[in-house]
């Protein structure tokens, strides 16, 4: 099984491990691809007024900006990425109090889709940094580009796996598998949940983490907590579960 998973806009400062090691992350035969994206991100952060970092980053606050005007990914230290990214989901995934065999199934089998690396493991080691959501540098989008470089690889290394697809909806411009696949929809009183959707989806890769299924039938098997099938629907190679929240 594969997890497919968001990253967070929200991200934690601690870093355990030496500096960016591009050789080490998924795909290393794309390591010059991957390469040409971060750094046009870093020369860009280099080169850039303090208006248009604003716009990169997402942000207004001038002492924020101070920090991440230093940020040098290259050769900053770094941090696991599903320790890096510390949003909702995130939170409510809770991977600290995960047990260890638990915790080694998400480092393996979760891939993230980060806006500036791509798709990377959960166990992969990256640095603090900022990008908004969607934000180009000098008309170069990232997501165009992952999908364009990555899809084949991706598509060839899932080829025999269970594909779980927990990310929000802007992240399948990163990707789409074309093989069978599926995901996940909230409601609660049947209406969609839209902001705890997030917390639902880390609370879902909880338990994938916890149960590790390998087919439909076991993933079928799974009772998640709170949450009660409603409707199963499939939309060409995806499979889409609702659930009602409880």
């Amino acid at each position: 099984m594969k997890i497919l998973f968001s990253p967070s806009e929200s991200k934690s400062l601690e870093s355990s491990c030496d500096s960016l090691q591009l050789e080490t992350f998924l795909f290393d035969k794309l390591i010059k691809k991957r390469g040409f994206a971060t750094k046009k991100y870093q020369n860009f952060i280099n080169n850039a007024s303090k208006d248009e970092l604003k716009k990169l980053f997402g942000i207004k606050n001038e002492k924020l900006l101070k920090t991440l005007e230093d940020i040098d990914i290259f050769k900053d230290k770094t941090q696991k990425a599903i320790l890096r990214y510390n949003g909702v989901g995130y939170e409510y995934l809770s991977y600290p109090t995960l047990r260890k065999s638990e915790q080694e199934f998400l480092d393996n089998n979760m891939i993230i889709f980060s806006n500036l690396f791509g798709p990377i493991l959960a166990k992969t080691c990256i640095p603090y940094y900022k990008l908004k959501q969607g934000e180009r540098v000098e008309n170069f989008a990232f997501e165009n580009f992952y999908k364009k470089e990555f899809s084949f690889s991706l598509d060839k290394y899932l080829k025999n796996e269970l594909v779980i697809d927990l990310r929000a909806t802007f992240y399948e411009k990163f990707y789409l598998p074309s093989k069978k696949y599926y995901t996940f929809k909230f409601l609660k009183n049947s209406k969609v949940v839209s902001h705890w959707a997030k917390a639902y989806r880390g609370k879902i890769a909880r338990e994938l983490a916890i149960y590790q299924p390998k087919n439909e039938k076991e993933l079928m098997q799974i009772e998640f907590n709170n949450l009660k099938i409603k409707e199963i629907k499939e939309i060409k190679n995806k499979k889409e579960l609702t659930f009602e929240i409880e």
